[in-house]
């Protein structure tokens, strides 16, 4: 039996794990304009810097989960903290923009593992009492890459080398090892379990397709042929998976987990928040760098109101939980996020830091209500021994929402800047350069001394940004409504269900 204090030191050691595979997501960022000059990356090669990563991390998640579930948990996240480390130390000696891919696709690999059998593990820990708790701590480091990354990597290509972005994993990873080693328990799920080859096929082809059209259409728009093509062969290849389970003997996804409300609620806020908050965070960045100035030190920084009100908003809704029910913290949660986004659309060019500050704290508190608490109600609908594969396919949607957050808030932003900033007089190729985005525009306007532009541009930016803050908030108070219709009206709802297969 696993002592309460052994407990909470396993969490300790996953939340280091999940920080690591965190400030790996946000770290790179502020290391591409290095590579470009340091490696001779063209544009296309830092897109496939990062596209590599998230492929092969949407690739592996359910079949890295379906193997833990199998084999060990354990003994697969150790593996793959060992090989996030190798590859970390990959990407950091890289001499060519192809090795660096290469890293990249590894380390997507490690994280997939890391990320489908994090929640499998909290679950077979934590009963339902305690597992709120734990899941704001695994939440809350998870977010703590989106601040830290950019001040630690700012940091460090200030003074070092650019591959000490990635040495930074090192030690996280040697933590991590030592720390599960020593105070996580083994588990596994159904050993006896027979594979699903055709499952695990049509889930690869369909994830894999859908992110990478949706990352395209983050660059190309959504008109684009071979975007809908991606798009759509990805559509098909679900729309064949869930037709396969049905007959399958051993399915990889039992269906039946959607026939759970519980389930189906939570993971459907967990991906409404992933959606708002991550094109949220496609946004801020830009904000602070483009139109404030601010170096990624500077921008790491004013990041953090974001993750302070994380805390604090999952600490008070670990407290209501109890009281009210899932339903109704999920609700509030996403009814505070859409709150402060719809604040932040009223922000201008002249708005002072401590406006932006509030509305952020205020967006960082809802996704402290909601996301700990609709992972909670999803991994309790979860039995123990389909707990990772279960994990897994949470984590897979969760990344999706997210991407398509990003693509879809982007191409708003982005479009809403094309349409208002002023290029008239200007020569076709800086015309061109201004169009094509803030920090290109704040250049040219730099290079011509014209602060007209200058003020255009921003202006520009700041609107692009508020028209897809009111989209986001608006997808936020969609969800809040539809969580007090979808999630069970009392406690969590997260009484285990029973597999289809396993009553056959």
């Amino acid at each position: 039996m696993t002592t309460l204090m052994t407990r909470w030191y396993a969490l300790a050691a996953l939340a280091l794990c999940t920080l690591a595979v965190g400030l790996d997501g946000t770290v790179l960022s502020v290391a591409l304009p290095t590579l470009a000059g340091d490696l001779g990356a063209s544009t296309s090669d830092l897109q496939w810097f990062t596209t590599s990563y998230l492929l092969v991390l949407a690739a592996a998640l359910l079949p890295a989960g379906m193997l833990g579930d199998r084999f060990g948990r354990k003994r697969f996240l150790l593996g793959a903290l060992a090989l996030f480390g190798l590859a970390s130390a990959a990407c950091a000696y890289a001499s060519t923009t192809g090795q660096l891919i290469a890293a990249r696709s590894v380390l997507g690999l490690a994280s997939a593992v890391i990320m489908a059998l994090m929640g499998a593990v909290v679950t077979v820990l934590f009963d339902e009492r305690e597992r709120p708790r734990a899941l704001a701590v695994w939440v809350t480091a998870n977010a703590l890459g989106v601040p830290l990354g950019p001040l630690l990597g700012g940091w460090l290509l200030d003074h070092f080398h650019w591959g000490s972005v990635f040495l930074i994993n090192l030690p996280l990873v040697v933590g991590g090892l030592i720390a599960v080693a020593a105070w996580v328990p083994e588990s596994h799920g159904d050993r006896g379990r027979g594979a699903d080859p055709a499952g695990i096929l049509l889930v690869v082809a369909g994830l894999v397709a859908v992110t990478y059209g949706i990352i395209e259409a983050g660059e190309r728009g959504w008109g684009d042929g071979r975007t809908r093509v991606l798009i759509a062969s990805g559509v098909l290849s679900l729309i064949l998976l869930a037709f396969w389970e049905r007959r399958a003997a051993t399915p990889l996804i039992d269906l039946a987990l959607f026939r759970n409300r519980a389930f189906t609620g939570g993971t459907l806020f967990a991906t409404i928040a992933g959606f708002a908050f991550f094109g949220l965070l496609f946004a801020l960045p830009q904000l602070y760098q483009a139109v404030g100035g601010q170096d990624a030190f500077g921008t790491g920084l004013r990041l953090l109101p974001v993750i302070g009100g994380l805390v604090v908003g999952a600490r008070i809704a670990g407290t209501l939980a109890g009281r009210l029910g899932a339903r109704v913290v999920i609700a509030a949660g996403l009814a505070l996020m859409a709150a402060g986004l719809f604040t932040g659309a009223l922000t201008s060019a002249a708005s002072s830091y401590g406006y932006v500050a509030f509305w952020i704290t205020l967006t960082g508190i809802g996704l402290g209500f909601t996301m700990p608490s609709s992972m909670n109600a999803a991994l309790g609908a979860l039995t123990p021994e389909r707990s990772g594969v279960g994990n897994g396919l949470i984590q897979a949607l969760r990344q999706v929402g997210s991407a398509i957050g990003v693509a879809v808030l982007g191409m708003i932003l982005n479009s809403g800047y094309r349409e208002a900033v002023g290029t008239a007089g200007l020569p076709e190729p800086a015309a061109d350069a201004v169009r094509d985005s803030a920090a290109s525009g704040v250049a040219v306007a730099g290079q011509l001394g014209d602060p007209a532009l200058l003020a255009s541009v921003r202006a520009a930016f700041v609107s692009g940004m508020d028209l897809s803050l009111l989209v986001a908030g608006a997808v936020a108070a969609v969800g809040a409504v539809l969580a007090l219709i979808v999630m069970p009206a009392h406690g969590t709802g997260s009484t285990p269900v029973v597999l289809a297969e396993s009553e056959a």
